[in-house]
């Protein structure tokens, strides 16, 4: 259990990693984008907040991950952002689903391993 805790904590911050020092490095170039994800990916560039606040946690998530340090405030900051990418993929971008689903069920599989440190936020005394 120990070493699959370890392997999908890594997997999960290279991910992270990667599409973060991509975006703000620009060394990832832009998909092509048609339909409403079209739509919906100008408004966020739009807002000129958004993405590179989401790319931000993402970054120091990544970090956190590989590093193995602060996993379990990591897991409850990166959740959001998680879902978000799965919905985003399930209802705008079929193609990224596989990788969404991974990312989305490594962090719960983190969250679950690391349950007794989340009891206190769910179990009052």
């Amino acid at each position: 259990m120990k070493t699959a805790i370890i392997i999908i904590r890594t997997l999960i911050g290279l991910l992270f990693l990667f599409t973060s020092i991509g975006f703000f490095l620009k060394l990832i170039p832009e998909p092509e984008m048609t339909g409403n994800f079209k739509a919906f990916q100008l408004g966020l560039v739009a807002s000129t907040c958004l993405i590179p606040l989401a790319k931000s946690i993402e970054l120091l998530c990544g970090l956190s991950f590989v590093t193995g340090r602060y996993v379990t405030l990591t897991n409850l900051l990166i959740l959001p952002v998680t879902v978000n990418i799965m919905f985003i993929n399930f209802f705008l971008s079929p193609g990224g689903i596989p990788i969404a689903l991974f990312v989305f069920f490594g962090n719960i599989f983190l969250i679950y391993s690391h349950w007794e440190n989340y009891k206190g936020l769910f179990i009052a005394k």
